[in-house]
């Protein structure tokens, strides 16, 4: 089931920080780090940010992978946060998600969301919703991002 998230709920707040560690350290082993850089997000940071979180749920409640955007000033809606849990990779969980933003916040002019570059499946699957790479930057961590546009207006 793809909901929106209550960021008052402290149990899911406190599966979205486990889900973000776990997606975090397969991304950065994936992209060739051999150390992963901390994240900054606390259970506070999380609990207090200001995006809005979608997650794709279990029967049971468990949280299998979650989204999250916030508005900007040009129209846009970027996409600050799309993870799979390890364990449910390749099931279709980020392809939901992502549709379920595109579907409800169609009234944007568009949207962007940052990627490694070297992330082939989030690539892959920004690509497929039509998102562009628009710019290439570094991290702090040595990795080539790209960002995506993804552009409603034409």
């Amino acid at each position: 089931m793809i909901k929106p998230l209550s960021l008052r709920d402290a149990d899911l707040v406190e599966q979205l920080w486990g889900l973000q560690h776990a997606a975090y350290r397969l991304e950065a082993k994936a992209v060739g780090l051999t150390e992963t850089p901390p994240l900054p997000d606390t259970f506070d940071s999380i609990r207090t940010s200001s995006d809005l979180f979608i997650g794709a749920l279990s029967e049971d409640g468990e949280l299998l992978g979650a989204v999250a955007v916030r508005g900007d000033t040009d129209g846009m809606l970027e996409i600050t946060r799309l993870m799979v849990h390890p364990d449910h990779l390749r099931q279709g969980i980020g392809t939901k998600l992502l549709k379920y933003i595109l579907a409800n916040h169609s009234d944007q002019q568009g949207f962007t969301v940052t990627a490694s570059t070297l992330n082939a499946p989030a690539v892959a699957l920004y690509s497929k919703f039509g998102f562009r790479p628009v710019k290439q930057v570094g991290s702090a961590a040595g990795v080539e991002l790209t960002i995506f546009r993804l552009d409603l207006s034409r």
